[in-house]
């Protein structure tokens, strides 16, 4: 099956404009790649104890599912070469860390916090699932 992702960094975004953008894309679910998502700086983005706060609560009230995924989180962030390490990792087992992704509802949009994809190892996972036939477009 051919996955369709989107891609999605909340910074800078209010929680209404950030929810309104996925509803016209036809998002159905979100894979949160950050490495700690409950450790979020802005309230409405962080994965709370309960689902019935924060990113998923946010999420739901627009029937779009939540799954986090910190396999595919960010561990050489602090790192002035973060993504030439990133890269090397999902080229020893991106299959493995990607591996969930396949199975959640269609359309997928991939989360973290930096709002430009450059600045962030979502693009990465990207261009990766790209290059083995998936549809990705950054929102």
């Amino acid at each position: 099956m051919k996955m369709q992702l989107y891609t999605i960094g909340y910074g800078g975004r209010l929680p209404g404009d950030f929810v309104r953008l996925l509803v016209e894309h036809g998002v159905c679910s979100v894979a949160d790649v950050r490495l700690r998502p409950d450790h979020s700086s802005m309230g409405a983005y962080v994965k709370a104890k309960t689902p019935d706060k924060g990113i998923e609560k946010l999420l739901a009230s627009a029937g779009i599912a939540y799954y986090s995924l910190p396999e595919l989180g960010n561990a050489f962030m602090d790192l002035p070469d973060w993504r030439e390490r990133y890269a090397a990792l999902l080229e020893r087992a991106g299959d493995l860390l990607t591996a969930r992704l396949a199975g959640l509802p269609q359309p997928t949009c991939l989360l973290c916090a930096e709002r430009r994809p450059t600045d962030c190892h979502r693009s990465l996972i990207a261009a990766y699932l790209a290059a083995r036939g998936a549809t990705v477009l950054d929102l």
